[in-house]
């Protein structure tokens, strides 16, 4: 008989991994960037967790499916057409597949994600 899949809690102690955005991809600032990745399902295609990042500015381009909901600071994404749209503390938004624009934190950021990229 499988087992039931078990709750995934945020409050449960993950270990953090650190990194940057690659350096081509940098347009301002000296972003540091930590996740806490909470889950990831069997098949590899969905993740959640808690992201956080300091200031600065990056070229981004999506190949998945992200929701964000922002548990403090500032962000702003723009898209390679120009649409700018700024969201804070509180603000949930989805990124879709296929966005190509920047990402910048005006204020040090803390985010909940939840990404699905089809394999």
């Amino acid at each position: 008989m499988p087992l039931t899949p078990r709750i995934i809690a945020f409050s449960a102690a993950v270990e953090a991994e650190r990194s940057v955005p690659e350096a081509q991809r940098v347009l301002a600032g000296e972003p540091q960037l930590t996740v806490w990745n909470h889950y990831t399902e069997a098949s590899g295609q969905f993740f959640a967790g808690v992201w956080a990042a300091t200031r600065g500015r990056w070229v981004v381009r999506y190949t998945e499916h992200e929701f964000c909901h922002l548990l403090a600071g500032r962000v702003v994404l723009t898209s390679e057409e120009g649409e700018r749209m700024e969201f804070g503390r509180g603000d949930s938004f989805v990124v879709p597949a296929g966005f190509v624009g920047t990402w910048e934190v005006l204020e040090e950021c803390r985010k909940l994600y939840a990404i699905f990229e089809a394999r």
